[in-house]
């Protein structure tokens, strides 16, 4: 996909790449569209969660969410402003630059300043928890910038998932490694987290030459992949923090889940039902860490 560079005549004209004449939101909603607020407020809801299950302090827990919902923002923007050409060539219209809602130039700068703002609000939660969060903001603008494209475009997705368990129990007082099987299970979510954002796209991407892995495995392959690590998920959650009665239902659950969206990939296009089962499985996730309480670290 082409970046949109700072000399381009695109990023203050009106038409495909924003600017005046915008329709439809206002330049404040169309910013915040241009966001992708459903997965900065996941993340930044999931990094709370974990919080607050590893019993940091109320202060601490409003500095990490701050860190990691202005590092979110940065990430969302930036694909947003490197995608504009590309949105705008496949007709987009619900991309707010391709709409012409706002100018690539605004989200270009909104997505500056939130890059800057991430460096000091990650160190406001320690050198060691500071070092992997901007890891894990690298790794996402990385995607955004070109490794999307590429067999290796699932890497950022489990390396930043990854590291967020471990920026949450390292922001705590005194500061403590995450579990490994709490490591692996937010790497499994990033990994089914990219195998299932690209499934609406996986024809209007290869027009315009992305060929991550999801494109290369194709729909079938990506949505068995996605329930496939969300069981995986579960299954080491039940291995690390022991099998007791949450954790055997929730692994019992996830297969079912799993079973269901299986079924549904191998025999219909992906629809609504198929993304709800598959949020049903992570969030079953979720919830088996958020109970782990003090076990996720260390």
């Amino acid at each position: 996909m082409s970046k949109l560079h700072g000399d381009d005549a695109s990023d203050d004209a009106g038409g495909p790449f924003g600017g005046p004449g915008g329709r439809g939101r206002s330049p404040i909603e169309a910013l915040v569209g241009a966001s992708h607020p459903g997965p900065t407020v996941a993340v930044t809801a999931l990094a709370v969660i974990l919080s607050i299950a590893t019993g940091l302090e109320l202060p601490r827990i409003i500095e990490l969410g701050l860190a990691v919902f202005v590092g979110q923002l940065a990430i969302g923007w930036s694909n947003d402003w490197l995608d504009a050409r590309r949105d705008a060539e496949v007709g987009r219209t619900d991309k707010p630059i391709a709409a012409g809602e706002i100018s690539a130039r605004a989200v270009r700068t909104a997505f500056i300043v939130a890059a800057v703002a991430t460096i000091p609000l990650s160190f406001l939660l320690g050198v060691d928890a500071a070092i992997p969060h901007l890891v894990l903001v690298a790794s996402g603008l990385a995607y955004n910038a070109g490794v999307k494209k590429t067999a290796y475009s699932w890497l950022p997705y489990m390396l930043s998932f990854g590291l967020l368990p471990t920026v949450v129990t390292l922001a705590g007082r005194p500061p403590a490694e995450a579990e490994w099987w709490v490591i692996a299970t937010g790497a499994l979510l990033g990994l089914a987290a990219h195998l299932t954002n690209v499934l609406p796209d996986l024809d209007a991407d290869r027009k315009t030459g992305i060929r991550g892995l999801p494109h290369r495995l194709g729909l079938r392959i990506s949505g068995v992949g996605a329930f496939a690590a969300l069981l995986v998920a579960s299954l080491a959650i039940l291995v690390g923090a022991g099998p007791h009665i949450v954790t055997v239902v929730g692994l019992v659950l996830s297969v079912g889940v799993a079973v269901v969206g299986v079924r549904l990939v191998l025999t219909r296009p992906p629809g609504r039902l198929l993304f709800q089962l598959i949020i049903a499985s992570a969030l079953i996730d979720v919830l088996l860490l958020a109970l782990s309480g003090s076990r996720l670290k260390v």
